[in-house]
């Protein structure tokens, strides 16, 4: 009889995922062709920052295959709040009244850090980069970017930059959890230095100057990260104190 609970159990969560995945199939598929539609728009603001800019394609299928590439990722964007939810209402239910009140401000947290780094990127880091670029052509060098290498470097700029501003939200959990504290964060300051300007080598397209927009906002984040641990290390002792 237990065995047979189990098993009703098992299917009900796979029927559940399943009709949750579903969604999240449909859900991209519509933001996606919605995408596609106004994919010039897209482009658009992904060249403005580049000012007067022309892109250019080699190959016949190369500007479709490039505009379908940006329409899912487009998509992708705007699914997040669906998927997000999806995702959450799948694992709820089989959390503590706890661990439900610290999971939803870390995905609003990720969600934040995550456009406040795309934003810093946009607005700051990629015109930066771009114009720095572009000082390079004269009269003999013109530049001329295909629609699929600008694209995927502009994308990949500004993930990137999503993801690296994750930092201090990630240090936050740490510190919560207890792995790691302050005093230890500003003891390996050093060697953390090393690791950054290995990692914006390897997580950025090879030159120096996208290297160098990643490394400084990472250094920047990690000094925040030290703040936050060291806030939240702060309120325990007190509260311990206290009790």
């Amino acid at each position: 009889m237990e065995k047979e609970i189990n098993v009703m159990s098992v299917i009900h969560h796979l029927e559940e995922l399943r009709k949750r995945l579903i969604i999240c199939l449909v859900a991209l598929l519509l933001t996606s062709v919605i995408s596609f539609m106004f994919v010039e728009e897209i482009r658009y603001l992904l060249i403005r920052p580049a000012g007067s800019l022309e892109l250019i394609y080699i190959s016949p299928p190369e500007a479709l295959m490039a505009n379908i590439r940006l329409a899912i990722l487009a998509g992708i964007i705007l699914a997040m709040p669906i998927l997000i939810y999806q995702f959450l209402a799948f694992i709820m239910p089989a959390l503590y009244k706890s661990e439900k009140k610290l999971l939803i401000p870390i995905v609003f947290g990720m969600l934040v850090m995550f456009s406040v780094g795309i934003a810093f990127a946009y607005t700051i880091a990629f015109p930066f980069a771009i114009t720095f670029f572009l000082q390079f052509a004269s009269q003999d060098v013109i530049p001329m970017f295909t629609i699929t290498q600008y694209i995927s470097f502009v994308t990949q700029f500004l993930l990137t930059f999503g993801l690296v501003f994750q930092l201090p939200l990630f240090f936050l959990i740490l510190g919560t959890m207890n792995i790691v504290t302050a005093p230890l964060l500003r003891r390996i300051r050093k060697y953390v230095v090393v690791a950054i300007a290995i990692g914006a080598a390897i997580i950025t397209p090879p030159d120096i100057i996208s290297q160098l927009m990643i490394a400084a906002p990472l250094l920047v984040l990690y000094e925040i990260g030290i703040l936050l641990v060291a806030v939240i290390q702060f309120r325990k002792k007190r509260k311990k104190k206290d009790s």
